[in-house]
């Protein structure tokens, strides 16, 4: 489906169901056009005390590179109604042939916990940096993992003189690799018919390395090699030799004689010991180094949101101070004209003499003079018109006496005209 059908889905969502759609909206199709498996979703989500509300979801997958191949992870984004203001709620959705890996950041039940989404702000988090620190976070540890294949296992041996050489696996704690077929523990012996203790304990065969999940146990698993010893009667294969660890590796000749006899020694079983605490150390450790991955990624973001503010302060800044000193020039200019002007009055007032109207206004050339005496002369002859209409119009002087007084005024303020236009062009003035 293209961005625009799923642009359509995320309006119709988001109208009249969310505070901020415009918001929302933005954030989820910034997220869409980033990550293409992801698919916008209208559906009813329950809430814990039982209430349920429609809720817009991102659900498909997001790639995550493990062991240098890449993986998709089925996750579902859910957003509440007040988005951004609240974090989404983010789950592993796991498929049928999928089991979900419980750890610090994915509890059983599939949702995910994480630092950025218990530090969520609405000013600087949304889904791409969400779904970019759960890639990262997923790349450490995968949050699922194959199912083993079901096979049909044969009845399991007994034996009453042999204890179990791996310990059992508690709840959250990835499975010890298998050796060799689906069989019960090795001996080279047939097994007796008491059954007072749990047989060696195996796994699933593995699936192949192009399923699109990565698979579990870990990968650290070393290969063994088989020692081809059989006994009459049932054939069992001997207790594997493993070579790439050397805590299973045995100097003396006793270890390696009951090795090859397929008899478990107290070497074996210190090896597994050593093999599971060094499994559950280095889960922590990826755990620790995830949470720490995260933390730094929401602390480098929040680091350039704060350089990003800073340059936009300095901008602020460095324009106000050009603004102050363009204030304070046209202060100045002001002042020194408030001056001036106070103290023409004073002279003004000052002045013995009353004021000639007519010196009130000069010139400082010649052709200034006769251009300003030829637009007064203009002027009032303009108004002579006009007060001769208003006798004519008053009947107090007839048509004839109208027009010959006009014909002279109109001669007279052409020549003016025309004395004002010549002393404009000589004197280079606008005309």
């Amino acid at each position: 489906m293209s961005l625009q059908n799923y642009e359509q889905i995320v309006a119709q969502a988001v109208s009249n169901r969310y505070q901020n759609a415009d918001k929302t909206k933005m954030d989820v199709m910034t997220a869409l056009h980033n990550y293409r498996g992801l698919a916008p979703k209208l559906d009813r989500y329950v809430f814990n005390d039982g209430n349920d509300r429609e809720l817009l979801n991102l659900e498909g997958t997001i790639p995550v590179r493990y062991k240098g191949s890449t993986y998709n992870i089925p996750v579902c984004i859910w957003l509440l109604d007040n988005h951004p203001f609240s974090p989404p709620m983010v789950y592993v959705k796991p498929t049928q042939d999928m089991l979900i890996k419980a750890s610090r950041h994915v509890d059983q039940n599939g949702k995910v916990f994480l630092p950025y989404l218990h530090e969520w702000n609405l000013n600087s988090s949304d889904l791409v940096g969400l779904i970019q620190i759960m890639i990262m976070v997923f790349n450490e540890m995968p949050p699922v993992y194959s199912k083993p294949k079901t096979s049909q296992p044969p009845p399991p041996p007994t034996a009453t003189q042999y204890p179990t050489p791996y310990p059992t696996n508690p709840p959250g704690y990835m499975p010890m690799p298998r050796v060799g077929g689906n069989l019960p523990y090795p001996t080279s012996q047939p097994p007796p018919t008491s059954s007072a203790y749990p047989p060696y304990p195996t796994t699933a065969g593995y699936p192949p390395s192009s399923t699109p999940y990565p698979v579990y146990p870990p990968s650290h698993s070393t290969p063994s090699t088989y020692a081809p010893s059989y006994s009459s009667g049932v054939n069992y294969p001997p207790y594997p030799i493993t070579t790439s660890n050397p805590m299973t590796q045995t100097s003396n000749t006793e270890g390696t004689t009951a090795s090859n006899t397929g008899t478990i020694t107290e070497e074996h079983i210190r090896a597994s010991l050593v093999s599971a605490v060094s499994d559950k150390v280095r889960d922590r450790l990826r755990d620790c180094l995830g949470g720490a991955q995260a933390e730094l990624s929401v602390l480098q973001q929040q680091q350039r949101d704060l350089n990003q503010g800073t340059v936009k302060l300095e901008g602020l800044i460095a324009k106000l101070e050009h603004e102050q000193t363009e204030l304070d020039k046209n202060v100045r200019v002001l002042r020194e004209r408030e001056k001036e002007m106070k103290d023409l009055v004073a002279r003004l007032n000052s002045a013995t003499q009353p004021l000639d109207v007519d010196e009130a206004v000069t010139t400082t050339a010649p052709l200034y003079k006769q251009l300003l005496n030829a637009y007064a002369e203009d002027q009032a002859t303009q108004d002579a018109i006009y007060y001769l209409g208003e006798a004519l119009r008053r009947e107090v002087i007839d048509l004839d006496t109208y027009l010959r007084h006009v014909r002279s005024l109109s001669r007279k303020q052409f020549q003016l005209r025309a004395t004002m236009i010549k002393c404009r062009a000589k004197g280079n003035m606008a005309g």
